[in-house]
This record gives C-alpha cells, structure tokens and sequence, in this order.
C-alpha cells in the first residue's frame, strides 16, 4: 500500500502546481475595437419598390461597450441623378447629425418613400454615407473594406 501512495502524492502534487501555474497565466483580451455601420439585413444594399408610400427607418448601430459619454455621427445623402427629394423621396431627419446619448446603441435615418415612376435608364440609387464621429471610431465593419460604412438604397419597378 506504501507503494501506491508516494507515486500518487508525486501525481497529485504535479497536477496542483500545473492548476496554480495556468490561473496565474493573462487572461485572454477581448476583441474590443468600437465601430459604427448601417445596414438593412446585414446587407449595404437594399431595394425599394418605386411605388412604395410610407417611412423607413434606416438604422444606425454604435457596437462598442456602454458609452458614458455622448457621441455625435455625421453623415451624408448622396442621391442619383434619377432621383429628386420631395418628388421620390422625403428625409425626415432634420440636419445630418445623428446623436447617440450614453446607453444608447441604434439612431435611425427616417425616409419617407413616395410613389413615383423610375426611369430605368438612370441612376435611381440613394446612399446614406456615415462620414464623422466625434469618438473617431472606425466607420462601417472594422477591415480594409469598410462595408458597411453606406447604405445603397435603389429604387426599382
């Protein structure tokens, strides 16, 4: 019986200091890079049918950790050359900052759509592009690509 005990103290013993040794190890970081995107069911693209009446809202997501601070998001309307506001298309949203208070996460962009004709032979895109945040943080998905960072929105028949 002797015989058994010391190689199982000598086993136990190995097992508490290899347990102690990997608690005392750094922990692993998590991945924490905030950013700010749009997106209309994890896409930057979307259609719109030309004969559609009634308001959207287009929603911008803060994904980072609860801010304590406020954050403002500038961002901008590109419309094309087929498309005219107040005859397809109405942006409710007065002024072009969006302003995120502490705690909150999603702010939308509010368009109204308007029945209207499209011409096929011109562009009938309208892009919300984020440009500036007070924080600095990236705009659209973290990577070289930057998807995300706009929304395409093409009005179609």
């Amino acid at each position: 019986m002797k015989k058994y005990i010391i190689p199982f103290l000598a086993i136990t013993c190995s097992v508490s200091v290899l347990l102690m040794n990997s608690c005392s190890k750094s922990e692993f970081e998590p991945y924490d890079h905030p950013f700010i995107h749009i997106h209309v069911n994890n896409s930057d693209t979307a259609t719109v049918k030309y004969d559609r009446k009634d308001t959207v809202d287009y929603v911008v997501y803060l994904s980072a950790k609860l801010q304590f601070d406020p954050i403002d998001v500038e961002y901008e309307i590109i419309k094309g050359d087929g498309l005219e506001e107040g005859r397809d298309y109405s942006v409710i949203n007065t002024g072009r900052t969006l302003h995120f208070e502490p705690g909150m996460f999603e702010r939308a962009v509010r368009i109204a759509w308007l029945s209207k004709e499209v011409d096929g032979s011109k562009n009938n895109s309208l892009i919300i592009k984020l440009v500036s945040n007070t924080k600095n943080y990236t705009l659209g998905l973290p990577g070289p690509d930057k998807k995300q960072q706009q929304l395409k929105l093409i009005k179609v028949k």
